[in-house]
Order: structure tokens, then sequence, then C-alpha cells
């Protein structure tokens, strides 16, 4: 769906699925007091055209942002070549010293490999930064659009629902995946608003495990379901990557200060050579210029180095 396309309805339909992706047609149509018919009329037709993908991602224990350096005329190579990895959520070229960037999410224990052999033999790569993630301020799960009211947004919230920035150590200690909890996932990878009746005819479950295993999942951060809209479809025709540089008691202000914002897409502490790195996103170069003057967020930063994205190959998980 091109650029202008959707209308308000559509729009506000978006806003509601980012923030239940998997609420039904007739909910979304009550909050938004439109007729259930032409919700789910017009939802279907934006999920058939791929303007949006509801997906659910797998959570795992680590993740680690790269910035890798090719040679002349591999950067769309390298930067395919890291989208079709199974554990990269998303994979950009960009401007700067930097050619691609891109986040893995692994389990700790296989990091080691993941940077020191797997990477490094990415087709084209010359050197590769690697920044592992401290913290999330800001996923993709919680970015709106801004087009509901908050009494709309609240309305359909529930705790399943927030943007959950936890990191995974903290998640249910002992939990143990069982294989029935694989093959859920797997199902939801595949359609993130499968019903349950649907999930279970896969699975070969009862609806009433299936409804309490996918609760399980999101409430132990093991899954996260995440409406996926391409910003150009909504007119926001520039991205940037931002790697900011601030003194180590300013990073946890800097980074809640940055989720405030409706620009900013993502945002993340991280170990490196810089402390936060966030996604903006916003309608011309004008408007980035603004943000980034903008002494609101910007006061405590030290120093920024902002990378253009040029394309996204892959986001959220899914291959654009």
């Amino acid at each position: 769906m091109a650029q202008g396309d959707l209308s308000a309805l559509q729009q506000r339909i978006i806003g509601a699925l980012q923030v239940d992706g998997r609420a039904t047609w007739r909910k979304i149509a009550q909050v938004l007091d439109e007729h259930e018919r032409t919700v789910a009329r017009q939802g279907s037709e934006l999920l058939a055209s791929k303007a949006i993908t509801v997906a659910a991602l797998r959570m795992r224990e680590s993740s680690v942002i790269m910035r890798l350096a090719c040679t002349p005329g591999t950067a769309r190579l390298a930067c395919e070549s890291l989208a079709q990895r199974a554990d990269t959520t998303f994979s950009y070229m960009v401007t700067g010293v930097g050619d691609v960037v891109a986040e893995v999410i692994c389990e700790a224990h296989a990091l080691n490999e993941l940077l020191t052999l797997q990477v490094p033999s990415t087709p084209g790569l010359i050197s590769c930064s690697t920044y592992p993630v401290l913290k999330y301020f800001r996923t993709i799960r919680g970015w709106r659009i801004g087009v509901l009211t908050a009494a709309e947004e609240l309305a359909l919230h529930t705790e399943l629902t927030q943007d959950d920035t936890r990191q995974q150590g903290v998640r249910e200690a002992a939990a143990r995946l069982t294989e029935n909890d694989e093959l859920i996932i797997q199902a939801l990878q595949r359609d993130g608003r499968a019903s349950v009746e649907a999930v279970a005819r896969q699975v070969r479950l009862s609806e009433s495990t299936v409804s309490r295993r996918i609760d399980w999942l999101i409430r132990n951060s093991h899954l996260a379901i995440r409406t996926l809209v391409e910003p150009e479809a909504l007119g926001l025709n520039t991205e940037a990557l931002l790697w900011i540089h601030t003194a180590p008691h300013q990073v946890e202000a800097l980074g809640a200060a940055l989720a405030r914002r409706p620009e900013v897409r993502y945002a993340a502490a991280v170990a490196g050579d810089c402390q936060l790195v966030a996604d903006i996103t916003v309608a011309n170069p004008a408007q980035l210029y603004d943000f980034l003057s903008d002494p609101s967020w910007s006061k405590s930063m030290t120093h920024l180095q902002s990378t253009m994205v040029l394309q996204a190959r892959k986001r959220g998980g899914q291959l654009l």
C-alpha cells in the first residue's frame, strides 16, 4: 500500500492494533465507535496487503546491536545475510562509518559463538562493532502512531499489552519451554492474530490449554506480539539511528526522556563506545533537525552521532 493511501479509519485501526495486536475486530470497533463489519473488512485488507503485520517475536536472554563496515558494493548482501537469520530483529542499511546495523537476540551462552564465529562470516564484512543491550527504554512494541485518544488506548490496554522492556534474565527463572510451547510460538510467528481455536488445531491441544499457555508466554517475556507498520506508509519518510554519549549517571534520565517522545520507535542503553541507541522516524530532514536540536531531551547529552536508514530489510523479526 503506497504512502498516503491510508484513510483516517485505517490509521486508527493500526493504532488500535499497536496497543493490542490480538484484539478482536468487535472490540476494536467498539472502542473506535465504528461498525464491526467495516473495521473487520478494512483491518483484514490492511493485513492482506502487508501494509501491516501482526507478528510474534520469540524473546531470548541477550540482545546485541551490531554495526558493520563492509567492502564497497557488499552492504546490501551483508544486510540480506543478517536479515535471513532467524535471530535478528532488524537489519538496516545505513549511512555513516558503518554500512549495516542489525540487532540479534540469543541465549546468553550462544553470544560468544555468535560474535566470534558466525558474524565474522558475513559476506563483505570488514569490521563489526558490537553493543550488548543493557536495558530497553522502548521497543517497537511501545511505539504509537498517535491517532488514538488516551481513553481509547486505555480501553484496549491490558496487563499483557504493555511494552515489556525488562531484560529477559528477570523472567521466571525456573521456566522451561515445553515442546508444545515451542509449537504455539511457531504458530503465532506465522500469524500473530491467529485465534486460540486456530492455534489449538495446529498444535493439537485444547483451546483452554492454548489460551493459558499464550498468556503465560507473554506474561513471562518469552513472547511479544508486535504490530509492524512501515513508517513511510504513515508519511514518516526520514529515519535515523542515534548513537548517544552521556555521563553514566545521566543514562537513566536520558533514556526515559527519549521513551516519552513520539518520534522514538526504539531506545536502549548499551555497552560500548556510546551509552544509548535510539531509532527515530519523522516526516522529513527538517523535522529530524528540530528533534536533534531540542534541548528538552538532549541537554544531558555530551556527544551524538546520527546515521540515516537507507533501507530496512527486516523489522520486528519479520522480513520486508
